[in-house]
């Protein structure tokens, strides 16, 4: 069983990929270190006795030693090529070379003393930092029987780097190949995580946003996963609850059409009309109750659109009707949401503004992370302690219970509702220079 469950055990997962991160990493910077030497050869200025060309010289070196004197530089000239250059001299001074007390003691090494027989022969080596001028370049000296000398010349490397340039050279390899690697993992990783943000920013404004793909390493899937079950559970409860209580508002209907027709038959005509207003009042109730519950701006697909023509629009409605409404904000704002929704949010407030206080004004401003809607008025305002008790359902102040300026109480629940699910606040707070302020704070949103 435990084999079992080990071959079942998923392999994408984040740490497996992780794992997988640092080895490709590691092996990725090995890579580039084996690309780069192979390019560039032997990348720094090594010792004489590290370029591979001493057996070389010994063998060159013995054949011309072999040969008669005039023979000498004939046959050095024959043996030079583009990596090796060798002429013949007949004394030291001819050879023109640099002070350098290292030249001899360079070549005190096993493999020099077994290939030129030093000490008894005497041999100086010199690298490019020997000579004074920027042509330096590698040189063997070699005296001969004769005392006659060979010289060995071999160009120098223009790109040779010094032990600390190459560790560091090391280290910036290491980095690049560790950085990119990580930088495509990393993105591996964040782009299933960035779809699974942006599916729950959809649903904070769209309860019926699609679920969202389950991509990713395993424990990301199965994240995913279970936010899509979440969703679908919120979205069957927010149906049903809807359902229910918009079939409870509409089968209130009945009773009261029987009331007002048996109220009909009261004698009492003071008891009448007090029987008449209960029920008008309860039929409002009931009918707001069903906007409230079916409300089509619930029901409608998020979308770009220019909120600030949706406030014009709203502004030239009601300058239609003879009532003037001050605007203050940019000529276009593009937001991310349910158009119908937000204009019955404004509409509520401009109509509480119209009916209880004057001046109504709306003030519209955005910033990088949120949008900001202020409708405000000059009136009386609102005790401090009802700034939250409005939004309640059916709650309404003592001035606003008559019939010809107060409503059912379900406006402003409405209101922040929608707000809400734009992931937004609604709140209100009285104006320190008198009246009332609506705010209406929404988040930007990606469309």
């Amino acid at each position: 069983m435990a084999g079992l469950r080990r071959r079942l055990r998923p392999r994408d997962t984040v740490t497996r990929w992780i794992a997988l991160t640092t080895i490709v990493a590691m092996l990725t910077s090995l890579g580039f270190y084996a690309l780069f030497t192979q390019l560039a050869g032997v990348w720094a200025y090594p010792p004489l006795t590290e370029t591979g060309l001493l057996e070389k010289i010994a063998s060159l070196s013995r054949v011309i030693e072999a040969s008669q004197a005039p023979q000498r530089q004939h046959l050095a000239v024959a043996a030079s090529d583009s990596t090796l250059d060798i002429s013949w001299h007949a004394s030291y001074e001819e050879l023109n070379l640099p002070t350098t007390p290292d030249a001899i003691s360079r070549t005190a090494t096993p493999l020099a003393q077994r290939l030129f027989n030093t000490p008894e022969r005497r041999v100086e080596a010199y690298q490019p930092s020997d000579w004074p001028d920027e042509s330096g370049h590698y040189a063997l000296a070699m005296q001969l029987a004769d005392g006659s000398w060979l010289m060995f010349s071999m160009p120098s490397r223009s790109w040779g780097l010094g032990l600390w340039q190459r560790n560091l050279l090391v280290i910036v390899l290491v980095l690049l190949s560790t950085g990119i690697v990580a930088l495509i993992a990393t993105r591996r990783l964040a782009r299933p995580l960035e779809q699974f943000a942006q599916g729950a920013r959809r649903f904070g404004v769209d309860f019926r946003a699609p679920p969202i793909e389950p991509v990713g390493p395993h424990e990301i899937r199965q994240a995913i996963l279970a936010f899509n079950a979440t969703q679908a559970q919120l979205q069957h409860f927010i149906k049903d609850r809807t359902q229910m209580l918009a079939a409870i508002s509409h089968d209130l209907r009945t009773p009261l059409t029987r009331m007002r027709l048996r109220g009909e038959f009261i004698e009492d005509s003071e008891q009448q009309q007090r029987l008449f207003r209960d029920v008008d009042e309860m039929q409002a109730m009931i009918n707001s109750g069903l906007e409230f519950f079916r409300d089509d701006a619930r029901l409608e697909q998020a979308t770009q659109f220019d909120l600030a023509e949706l406030l014009q629009t709203l502004i030239d409605d009601y300058r239609d009707q003879s009532i003037y409404i001050a605007f203050s904000g940019p000529p276009r704002l593009v937001y991310f949401g349910r158009p119908l929704g937000l204009k019955r949010v404004i509409t509520n407030l401009l109509d509480n503004a119209i009916k209880y206080a004057s001046e109504p004004a709306i003030e519209l401003r955005q910033d990088d992370e949120q949008v900001i809607v202020r409708v405000l008025d000059r009136g009386p305002g609102i005790p401090a302690d009802s700034y939250e008790q409005v939004f309640a359902p059916f709650f309404r102040l003592e001035g606003s219970r008559n019939k010809s300026t107060g409503g059912v109480g379900l406006g402003l629940s409405a209101a922040r509702a929608i707000v809400l699910e734009h992931g937004g606040t609604l709140t209100v707070r009285n104006r320190t220079v008198g009246g009332l302020e609506a705010r209406v704070v929404l988040p930007v949103q990606e469309g």
